[in-house]
């Protein structure tokens, strides 16, 4: 009778985290669609990333071509952190760039210079 209850209580147990996991990638990929939208959001805000002055980017009004579009990002940044640091401080890899330095300027949190890599990491 024990070793009945015990592995109920085991099989249990498993179901729970199995159903758990398979709940796991589509609240992921949910979080993961909400966070890009936000990004997105933010890059094309004119008084925040304003990214679109300077950047042609899909399904935005009015874009600039100061700078280079933004498209294929997984292929020309194949590490998201060293898009992450162009974000932050342009000028690092190239003191003449025109891009301003979103990070070390304090013109974007932390929170959304990641918001923002994530979805241009989506382009």
């Amino acid at each position: 009778m024990r070793k009945t209850a015990q592995l109920l209580t085991t099989a249990s147990a498993l179901a729970t985290i199995l159903g758990a996991l398979s709940l796991s990638p589509q609240l992921a990929i949910a979080a993961d669609a909400e966070v890009i939208e936000q990004g997105k959001q933010i890059a094309f805000d004119r008084k925040k990333g304003n990214c679109l002055a300077c950047h042609m980017i899909d399904g935005g009004d009015m874009p600039g071509n100061i700078g280079p579009p933004l498209v294929a990002m997984k292929a020309r940044f194949p590490e998201k952190s060293t898009l992450r640091a162009q974000i932050w401080d342009s000028t690092r890899n190239n003191p003449n760039s025109m891009m301003p330095p979103f990070g070390r300027h304090d013109i974007l949190t932390e929170a959304e210079i990641d918001k923002v890599v994530e979805f241009i990491y989506s382009l």
